[in-house]
């Protein structure tokens, strides 16, 4: 969120930050429309609700204690109306365009087969999923707008803000994955991390050194909810995982751990797509190591590259090709069609 609109109008609180990204949009559009067929308005934008000022430039201190979901409920109301007028300029200005959508696919299970815990991790997937009904139907959600009456949050809409919303949805849903988590009403049981959330612990899965839970069929279970659910094709736009490497004395840097995770994930990708599943496209995080946006940490590498850079930023930024780089390159080549 650039730092000044933040500071000028509250973030997207102001409604005039929608005609500001709408230009943005449009010089984008101009600039970048003969190269550029598929396109996406925000990146996670579910993540409004955990850290409002990063995303959305919303300054939290102007709010008083309990206030501040108002303002995150109609930053997201502006995020909405604006995705969907940056999806009419988008097939406007270029030919055989599309845009999509982009959500945090947090797939969430119930810890137990209680019912408590069943219940929770419905309430937290319907959670996840308002954010792209809003832009994929057109229209909130009967369950969200009871939400909002139940809880005394008040949204500020112009007379055709519907009309806008419902004329100009997305032709497709891309979203980011990484991990699954679960919910338990049992507040004693044990945490685990995740992208920018938490949830308990599930104990039939491996983690990384960071905690974040390695679940490769929940990608193929996210992606069959989603098309059953939206029934519109489907890209996976950010996957991955966050291990230390090790720089060899010769330069190679062997990372069998990277390989296996995203080998195991592509499997289940295809899988899903045997099934019916609409899959368009795939970009994995990232292809080269950079700072972790969870932990602001550039030892907690993602990259096929390797870069020399430690987490006080010293180094040589010197790049070397993991060996994964080298099986990467023929995935691609073979368009997943060769794994080992």
């Amino acid at each position: 969120m650039p730092l000044y609109l933040s500071l000028k109008y509250n973030g997207w609180v102001e409604r005039k930050v929608i005609d500001c990204f709408v230009s943005f949009s449009k010089v984008c559009f101009e600039y970048f429309g003969e190269y550029v067929k598929y396109w996406l308005t925000f990146n996670e934008i579910d993540s409004v609700g955990r850290h409002p000022f990063i995303t959305a430039g919303i300054i939290t201190d102007n709010y008083p204690e309990g206030k501040i979901n108002e303002a995150v409920s109609q930053a997201l109301h502006h995020q909405y109306v604006a995705s969907a007028l940056a999806a009419k300029e988008c097939r406007k200005m270029i030919k055989d365009s599309k845009m999509g959508c982009m959500l945090t696919k947090l797939t969430t299970y119930p810890n137990t087969c209680n019912p408590e815990d069943v219940l929770l991790s419905l309430n937290s997937n319907l959670k996840n999923y308002v954010h792209s009904d809003i832009q994929i139907f057109g229209e909130y959600p009967e369950l969200y707008k009871t939400f909002l009456k139940n809880n005394g949050i008040k949204i500020k809409m112009e007379e055709n803000d519907e009309e806008i919303l419902k004329e100009n949805t997305v032709d497709y849903l891309s979203f980011s994955y990484y991990m699954s988590r679960t919910e338990s009403a049992d507040t004693t049981k044990e945490k685990a991390s995740g992208n920018t959330i938490m949830g308990v612990k599930n104990p039939y899965l491996p983690s990384t050194e960071w905690g974040w839970q390695i679940d490769p069929v929940g990608l193929r279970i996210s992606l069959i909810e989603l098309y059953d659910r939206y029934r519109i094709p489907l890209m996976i736009v950010e996957n991955g995982m966050g291990a230390k490497d090790v720089v060899e004395d010769d330069g190679t840097i062997h990372d069998p751990y990277r390989i296996q995770y995203f080998k195991d994930h592509i499997r289940e990708m295809k899988k899903a797509v045997e099934m019916g599943v609409d899959l368009i496209g795939y970009t994995s995080w990232a292809p080269i190591d950079c700072i972790s946006v969870s932990t602001s940490q550039m030892s907690k590498r993602y990259g096929f590259i390797y870069v020399d850079q430690d987490d006080e930023g010293n180094g040589t930024l010197k790049r070397w090709k993991k060996d994964s780089f080298f099986w990467y390159k023929n995935v691609i080549k073979t368009n997943g069609e060769i794994l080992d």
